[in-house]
């Protein structure tokens, strides 16, 4: 079973069949955790940072979150995320299949692996290639899309300061504040992990700042068009998972 995570924007997005209270080790998950039919395939739902939106990005439970969809027997993530742009041919309305992240957060629980078991993953491609194809194929029928890029993670729940910005665009294509540790702790647990990234400003690089009623609105006019893609995803998805994520916890205990 594929487990969707959404962000703004996308809080009813399957016909609920089930509605699951999930107790995990690490405390309670941002949502009940939405089981149902989305164009004929079984997914499960979560909004990230909950039903009304009333958690910040910096509060939301990543560990819970991926606990619980693990829980369930989700062995893969599409994460539906929007970000800002850090380069002039990324545009508003523009969707971005990125394929490698830089993490500026700062207060996050990163990992389930506290102690006494400790490992350390490789995060050299966290991405699952085979998903990432799929999800550019079918993105391209719908717009603008881009294959790869790197997605700059910052703590939030503020944007950038000017000079912030100027700095992350000489490391990444794209920014956000929810792809850390939401993508790592899927990793720890062997799961495959993409996004569609939505990009809905130019953050603050360019001449007018970001203000949270354009995010909003450019969410609004993306918001059919994304769901038009996980229904495409859905059609085409091979459920063999000849990649490599669910091998990641080999050798990774010294």
């Amino acid at each position: 079973m594929i487990g969707i995570i959404g962000g703004s924007g996308l809080y009813d997005l399957i016909t609920v069949k089930e509605s699951r209270t999930i107790d995990t080790p690490f405390g309670v998950p941002s949502s009940e955790v939405e089981v149902g039919d989305y164009h004929g395939m079984n997914v499960a739902f979560l909004p990230r940072h909950g039903k009304k939106h009333n958690i910040p990005p910096h509060m939301v439970n990543y560990r819970a979150n991926i606990w619980a969809l693990n829980s369930i027997g989700c062995t893969e993530i599409l994460g539906i995320n929007a970000v800002g742009s850090l380069k002039e041919g990324l545009k508003p309305g523009d969707v971005v299949i990125p394929d490698q992240f830089i993490d500026f957060t700062k207060n996050r629980k990163l990992t389930f692996y506290d102690g006494p078991d400790v490992i350390h993953i490789s995060s050299a491609d966290p991405f699952c290639p085979r998903i990432n194809k799929e999800l550019l194929e079918v993105s391209k029928k719908h717009g603008q899309a881009h294959g790869a890029g790197t997605y700059v993670v910052i703590e939030g729940p503020r944007f950038s300061t000017r000079a912030e910005s100027k700095m992350f665009r000489q490391y990444g294509d794209i920014i956000g504040m929810t792809l850390v540790p939401e993508i790592t702790l899927a990793d720890e647990l062997g799961m495959c992990y993409s996004m569609v990234a939505n990009v809905t400003d130019y953050d603050v690089w360019s001449e007018k700042p970001v203000e949270a009623s354009e995010v909003i609105k450019i969410l609004k006019e993306n918001e059919e068009k994304t769901q038009k893609i996980i229904a495409d995803f859905l059609t085409i998805h091979s459920e063999a998972r000849n990649c490599q994520c669910k091998d990641r916890l080999e050798n990774a205990r010294l």
